[in-house]
């Protein structure tokens, strides 16, 4: 339904945590090359337990590959510095949440790309830099999933 798409990952339990929340909420998993981790990595499989088989996972080469695989959807690009909060967005099926790599983020030119639709913020304490990255794609899922009323959940 929802579609969470990882500009170039370092840290592979965040990969693996996240590929729990695809198999949980039926989101797509977009993984951006280079990667920070090989995809066999143990403590990628063993943050991703068995949950592999359950979730959908596509490694792109690069932005522009996912941008051509992922076309036309909207894509809401995760970032502290955006005035927009994430909750204030009305998601619709399809729609793409961006996220970049640990530590720093989406760069600026990144941010500038004119596949984004917009820029969202998830609200946190004044001085807070950043949430985990899986932290930050499950709030986001979540809160997506969550306007559509968990549809497809048991």
């Amino acid at each position: 339904m929802f579609r969470l798409l990882f500009f170039s990952p370092r840290i592979a339990p965040n990969t693996g945590n996240a590929i729990r929340t695809a198999a949980a909420t039926g989101a797509e998993l977009h993984l951006v090359e280079p990667l920070g981790f090989d995809l066999s990595e143990p403590k990628l499989r063993r943050a991703g337990l068995d949950y592999h088989d359950l979730a959908s996972v596509t490694v792109h080469a690069s932005l522009q590959a996912a941008w051509e695989s992922l076309a036309p959807a909207r894509v809401f690009a995760f970032t502290a510095h955006a005035p927009t909060s994430f909750a204030d967005v009305d998601y619709r099926a399809g729609d793409v949440l961006m996220f970049g790599p640990e530590p720093d983020g989406l760069d600026a030119a990144t941010l500038a790309d004119a596949h984004i639709s917009r820029r969202v913020r998830i609200p946190m304490l004044a001085g807070r830099r950043s949430l985990n990255l899986s932290n930050a794609a499950a709030i986001a899922v979540y809160e997506a999933w969550r306007q559509h009323g968990y549809a497809g959940a048991g």
